[in-house]
């Protein structure tokens, strides 16, 4: 009986232990990892002066692939799936303009702006057709590119992005619109919080989900790790990698004024949704997370009925649903490995 306590007892505490080993490494081993593969950090400056920051994996002869990340974080969001991706595809993975070590300059935040950089990032870097794929705003700039640079591109894919949702009248009742842009908006305008992060943690929406006691616990001990770490994604041992998600994606280095051109729509600029969907003419997969409302406020990225309202205009057009959150690289990596590779 003693010894099958004992046991009993030496396998919690290696659950236990197990669990916060995870918590604590889930940000760091895949970084490890993908530069264990051969991935580098770079810099290029181009013809106008700006610093773009990039991610490159081994030189391997196969088919380039340009990643651009969403808004609020940086190259290294795709840690999980590049050593993978690599395997097949020459990688090259960019900080976008106002993320990372990239140049932060607001006159370059509009989806015009960033697809012109990085068509010459493709010109000049990657020098030759690519395959070009882009989560969330990336999405959208990937979009443009495969429109306008239709000689550069082999191949899009377009995960996740905000197409139509986007548009003035219909942002407004989208969760990125009411808990991040017009948030950042309300901060800016009072006095009495000086703190963004604290701020945004007093009024987030998960405050809801976990209630006040849990979510008082978590807001104060992440303060207390952005004040001690402030050059470190905040993560809190004790949460498993799925939660902690919410406060590491909103503590990488980045330019709040990127998401001030979302709520002034500058980011649109001389850009037509449909416009550019349907001049698309390379192959396009359209990766859709899972739709979610709270009453009429819209949870994810767009709704079911936006997404094929986008696969309808591309030309050569395809939607692959997978049941997961907005980043769906980073919650199914196998998954989104698995559409590359079959791409």
């Amino acid at each position: 009986m003693k010894a099958t306590i004992l046991v009993v007892v030496i396998v919690l505490v290696l659950l236990v232990l197990s669990y916060f080993y995870t918590n604590i490494t889930y940000i760091r081993k895949p970084l490890d990892k993908m530069y264990k593969a051969g991935f580098v950090e770079k810099k290029i400056k181009l013809k106008d002066g700006t610093v773009l920051s990039y991610g490159e994996g081994p030189n391997n002869g196969k088919t380039p692939l340009l990643l651009i990340h969403g808004r609020g974080v940086t190259w290294e969001d795709y840690a999980k799936i590049l050593p993978g991706l690599s395997k097949y595809y020459h990688v090259y993975a960019v900080d976008v303009h106002g993320h990372g070590e990239s140049d932060r300059n607001p006159k370059k935040y509009t989806a015009k702006a960033i697809s012109e950089d990085l068509t010459e990032f493709i010109k000049v870097v990657i020098d030759g057709k690519t395959v070009i794929s882009g989560h969330s705003s990336g999405g959208m700039i990937a979009a443009w590119i495969a429109a306008h640079s239709p000689d550069l591109v082999l191949g899009t894919v377009i995960e996740d992005s905000p197409f139509v949702s986007t548009k003035l009248g219909r942002r407004e009742n989208t969760y990125a619109w009411v808990y991040s842009f017009q948030l950042y908006e309300n901060f800016k305008r009072q006095k009495k919080e000086r703190d963004y992060f604290s701020y945004e943690l007093k009024l987030s929406y998960w405050k809801k989900i976990f209630g006040d006691f849990l979510w008082k616990k978590f807001s104060k001990d992440a303060i207390a790790f952005r004040k001690k770490y402030p050059n470190k994604p905040v993560h809190l041992f004790y949460l498993p990698p799925n939660i902690n998600r919410m406060f590491e994606s909103v503590t990488y280095p980045y330019d709040r004024k990127f998401g001030e051109a979302f709520y002034d729509n500058s980011w649109f600029q001389d850009y037509n949704q449909e416009e550019v969907l349907s001049k698309i003419k390379s192959p396009t997969i359209f990766i859709k997370a899972t739709t979610r409302y709270d009453g009429e406020l819209l949870l994810a990225a767009l709704s079911d009925q936006d997404a094929d309202k986008v696969v309808n205009l591309l030309e050569n057009g395809k939607k692959i649903n997978i049941e997961a959150g907005h980043d769906i690289h980073y919650e199914k990596p196998q998954k989104f490995h698995k559409i590359m590779m079959n791409f």
